[in-house]
């Protein structure tokens, strides 16, 4: 703990010069190794750019990557920075080498081979990747591998012209090799290349324990940062942040918090790799913003999983904002850090080359938040500040709090600096409407408000002045939906002094008819600034509208579900996540319920109808299919915030019986946790689920 506080407060002084601990001696237990030839400066800021994987799989074709590069020039993106074009696994032929040794593309899906392909990424005015392992081909294991033949795939990616090359680790794990002896090897022989041409070398290991099984701590990517930093651009630190055509906002998180163990490894030339950017591959637009402000902060290398050509104008602006991509691309090179403790909201902050801060921040919550900092905390000292919002671009002047109105699963981008010159317009922050009772019952916090036809509920918007002069007559409107009515509470002051806030609040009632599904509400806070004139601000927060509540005896899983996640693909309603076979634990085969992944969080609306829930719980019979590793799991029945049922840890050779009283409740969740060793093989059921309602 002492020497992490040492690190932050030398990031956030400028005192630490972060560089890769190439000098240092190495661990005690590490493989002996041919000392490395020094790293090439071929990317001082995070490189940027496309790969294949996540968005056309492991079947990459010549005319899907033409394709995407011309997007690339045409979008706008290659000009917003991103420049690689990078081919990922799956492009090989189904036997890899021919009769010399050389690696060979699959005729099928590049029928002129690579070379050819390479020319035309580059005559774009963009750079080209290529992908391989750093273990050996194992037929029926893993379908290609460089090892054994460093030298000889360095020099024909080099013939080939490439500018960057991934080596994955899924050879080298199968193999048991050791990755810092494999991958020193293959830097080494990437930089003495026949042909000298500098490539960019991606150290991908995405091995990790639980979620791979047990591998020691040196076969890991949580260990890539110890020697990485001396032989390659970016390194991998966790394990990948999705699956083919799926990138979840759990897991955006899981990597961002894996990635953050060690901000000293990285610097200018030698980055972090959280994984790729993922829009529209299973976040909302609001999710992967946050994604995108935390990859910035953490100065990681942002290359697009998705299929660019498909990408909304949202996702397109995100990806392309030039003040976000200024914060990732700062030459400093320095990685953010947290202050203050870990939680559902954080603040994290980034030293820029010009003396700057970066500050984010974040709520993981389920609900908007107005979160604050202080400039003190982030290393600045004064009594003015200057903050640009890096998505907005407004610019503001505080006194010394940074704050802003963040959504749920949202995170803000400042950059801060001293104010200097003539007072600027006071930095106000306009909260998010937020729902904060539904009925007379109050929503607990951090939990999204549900609201069902014929609620009354109160709307609540925060009014805060940071700024070092006052503001005046501030006012709220909110807007809602047609058919809805909104009713203001008592009167708004004349002033809002500096340092202070002021909340307002609504009382919204819903029409019997209100139909299910997402509901929008718009509050516009305008306030009058002397020598400015009036200026305004609009925040929305999007609000869940139940569908009807459960009558009757019902079988849960059958009845339409508010929201429903799984660490694992998705939930299935009558199967074991998957869907492929029926719900079974412990050899006995049930006909209903629902299979999930851990963590999970399944949440119906009751309404205060239903009196009686009756299930059975466990670790479904198919992971005895896999492996044993993992397979445990608890589950939870949270109704309206409070914990009714509570199975503690349970094994594949486990199951619970429950019988739980919902007289009351409005709001069920059924939650699965990974009891505390990762989600490996938690295929986990919550079978029955027969309500009394």
């Amino acid at each position: 703990m002492k020497r992490h506080l040492t690190v932050l407060l030398a990031l956030l002084t400028g005192l630490l010069v972060v560089q890769a601990p190439a000098h240092a001696a190495p661990p005690a237990d590490s493989a002996a190794v041919t000392a490395p030839a020094p790293r090439q400066e071929l990317s001082p800021t995070p490189y940027m750019g496309w790969n294949t994987y996540y968005a056309l799989g492991g079947d990459p074709t010549e005319a899907e990557v033409k394709s995407t590069a011309d997007f690339l020039v045409s979008s706008g993106l290659r000009d917003a920075g991103y420049q690689y074009v990078w081919i990922d696994g799956n492009w090989a032929a189904p036997t890899p080498r021919n009769s010399a040794g050389d690696l060979v593309a699959n005729p099928d899906q590049f029928p002129n081979g690579l070379k050819p392909l390479v020319d035309y990424i580059h005559a774009k005015g963009l750079k080209a990747g290529i992908y391989t392992d750093a273990g050996p081909y194992i037929p029926g294991k893993c379908g290609l591998g460089s090892h054994g033949h460093y030298q000889h795939d360095a020099n024909q990616f080099a013939a080939w012209e490439f500018d960057a090359v991934k080596a994955d680790y899924l050879c080298g794990i199968a193999a048991d090799l050791d990755p810092k002896t494999v991958y020193t090897q293959f830097a080494q022989a990437l930089r003495n290349n026949a042909g000298g041409r500098p490539m960019i070398f991606n150290l991908c290991n995405p091995v990790t324990s639980p979620d791979w099984g047990n591998y020691p701590e040196t076969q890991q990517s949580t260990y890539s940062w110890s020697y990485a930093p001396a032989i390659a651009q970016s390194w991998r630190t966790y394990t990948d942040v999705g699956f083919v055509g799926e990138i979840k906002y759990k897991d955006v998180l899981r990597n961002y918090d894996a990635n953050a163990r060690h901000p000293e490894a990285a610097g200018p030339g030698h980055f972090n790799d959280p994984d790729y950017l993922g829009p529209e591959l299973g976040m909302t637009d609001e999710e992967f913003r946050t994604q995108m402000t935390l990859w910035s902060a953490a100065a990681a290398p942002l290359m697009i999983g998705s299929d660019v050509r498909k990408l909304s104008k949202t996702s397109l602006g995100i990806l392309s904002d030039r003040d976000v991509i200024a914060i990732n691309q700062d030459p400093a090179g320095v990685q953010a850090v947290r202050v203050g403790p870990a939680g559902t909201t954080e603040t994290w902050v980034k030293r820029l080359a010009d003396g700057d801060r970066a500050v984010v921040l974040l709520n993981r919550g389920d609900s908007p938040a107005t979160l604050t900092t202080k400039a003190s905390s982030v290393g600045l000292t004064g009594d003015r500040f200057t903050l640009k919002n890096a998505w907005t671009d407004q610019v503001t002047e505080s006194a010394g709090t940074i704050s802003a109105a963040v959504p749920a699963h949202g995170a803000a981008l400042f950059r801060v600096a001293p104010a200097t010159g003539k007072p600027g317009v006071p930095h106000v922050v306009a909260g998010l409407p937020q729902v904060t009772e539904v009925g007379d019952d109050a929503v607990p916090a951090g939990v999204a408000p549900v609201v069902a036809g014929g609620d009354r509920a109160r709307v609540e918007v925060t009014v805060r002045n940071d700024g070092a002069r006052p503001v005046f007559t501030p006012r709220v409107e909110l807007a809602v939906p047609a058919g809805w009515t909104a009713r203001p509470l008592g009167r708004a002051p004349k002033l809002l002094a500096s340092q202070r806030s002021v909340t307002l609040a609504f009382t919204m009632t819903l029409p019997t008819t209100a139909a299910p599904g997402s509901a929008a509400l718009t509050a516009t806070t305008s306030y009058e600034v002397t020598g400015v004139g009036r200026l305004r601000q609009e925040t929305a927060t999007s609000l869940v509208v139940a569908p009807a509540a459960p009558d009757g005896d019902v079988v849960l899983s059958h009845h339409d579900w508010i929201s429903a996640t799984s660490g694992w693909m998705s939930p299935t309603v009558d199967r074991s996540v998957g869907g492929w076979t029926p719900i079974s634990m412990l050899g006995q085969v049930h006909p209903t319920g629902i299979g999930v992944a851990s963590p999970s969080t399944v949440r119906y609306y009751l309404g205060d109808r239903c009196t009686r829930l009756t299930t059975t719980v466990g670790i479904d019979d198919a992971v005895r299919n896999v492996g044993p590793e993992g397979g445990t799991s608890t589950f939870q029945v949270i109704g309206d915030g409070r914990v009714l049922f509570d199975s503690g840890v349970l094994s594949r050779d486990d199951i619970r019986q429950a019988d739980i009283d919902l007289t009351g409740v409005r709001v069920l969740d059924l939650v699965v946790g990974d009891a505390g060793d990762g989600g490996y093989n938690d295929r986990a059921d919550w079978a029955g689920l027969n309500a009394t309602c």
